[in-house]
């Protein structure tokens, strides 16, 4: 199905372009989200009269999003777990965890922003990825640890390496 993209869309095209993608994809994702429109002629005329508006939308958003980018600029979560003497933990930390520990800590985010490939299973210092805007993005550190001090330690080796 061909669709005009209405945002930009990670792995997809920027915002205008004319797309192929699957049937379903589109049906379930990118048109019930208001992120495409079916290409055909008359929604063509549609987006044509609404390039302007959907612009000056798109733009406002990445401001916010730098602006909030800024503020996590350097921003770091300690979480406190139980883990076995070979640093595994429990449990897991999970996106859920990062966005309370961060919500806690006065920066809330929502949790579909925090890109996480797999949970953390060990302690240690992560990197992790707030992707704020299809076009911004940035890491915070995650440091999990038994304890305060140790988290320390680790925040020290790891601004070491």
């Amino acid at each position: 199905m061909e669709v005009i993209l209405l945002e930009h869309v990670n792995k997809l095209g920027k915002m205008g372009d004319k797309v192929t993608v699957k049937n379903g994809y589109a049906r379930n994702y990118l048109l019930p989200t208001k992120k495409a429109l079916r290409a055909t002629p008359a929604n063509l005329a549609v987006y044509e009269k609404q390039k302007a508006e959907l612009e000056a939308h798109n733009k406002a958003l990445l401001e916010t999003a730098t602006k909030q980018a800024a503020e996590l600029q350097g921003f770091k979560v300690v979480l406190i777990r139980q883990a076995a003497e070979t640093g595994q933990l429990y449990g897991s930390v999970s996106i859920r965890d990062i966005a309370a520990a961060m919500k806690e800590a006065g920066k809330p985010v929502e949790r579909r922003l925090i890109s996480l490939e797999r949970p953390i299973k060990d302690l240690g210092v992560y990197k992790v990825s707030i992707n704020l805007h299809p076009e911004v993005a940035q890491e915070i550190l995650v440091n999990v640890a038994r304890t305060d001090d140790e988290a320390k330690k680790q925040e020290n080796n790891f601004n070491k390496e």
